[in-house]
């Protein structure tokens, strides 16, 4: 009698376990998508501004697009894959390309006009000063 080594995908061709635990390690959305990455932020808060920074290693300031809309903060730009020497010797590539979006709701607290961005050694830095905004609750006398 032979062992035979226990295959999964042999018993059910629609489950591959390799497969399933691919894309663990990495954030759901990006996990979720088959094209495209998403690029970490960190968000900071003080009492003047909101501070966003945004990982974008290896792009180019033209590469990306930084709106504000409605509301919401959006960042935009796409990571090429460059291969000048075309050598198809790679033996694993594990960072990702393509286009990615993060989109952020803006409170009221963040004055929209006076945002301001700065790209240094693949670090995206949004600063998002603040502004009082009055209260709209009143006390209403009880007669």
């Amino acid at each position: 009698m032979s062992l035979i080594r226990y295959n999964p995908t042999r018993i059910n061709p629609w489950f591959d376990f390799n497969r399933m635990f691919a894309d663990f390690d990495r954030p759901l959305a990006a996990a979720t998508r088959p094209s495209g990455w998403t690029p970490a932020v960190d968000v900071y808060e003080d009492d003047k501004a909101i501070t966003l920074t945004a990982d974008l290693p290896g792009m180019d300031e033209k590469d990306l697009d930084v709106r504000v809309d409605d509301g919401a903060l959006t960042i935009k730009g796409e990571r090429k894959f460059e291969d000048e020497e075309k050598k198809d010797n790679y033996h694993r590539v594990e960072r990702r390309y393509g286009s990615f979006q993060r989109v952020f709701t803006l409170p009221e607290t963040v004055d929209a006009e006076a945002i301001k961005a700065n790209y240094d050694k693949g670090a995206l830095k949004l600063t998002l000063p603040k502004v009082e905004v009055p209260s709209k609750e009143r006390v209403i006398p009880i007669q």
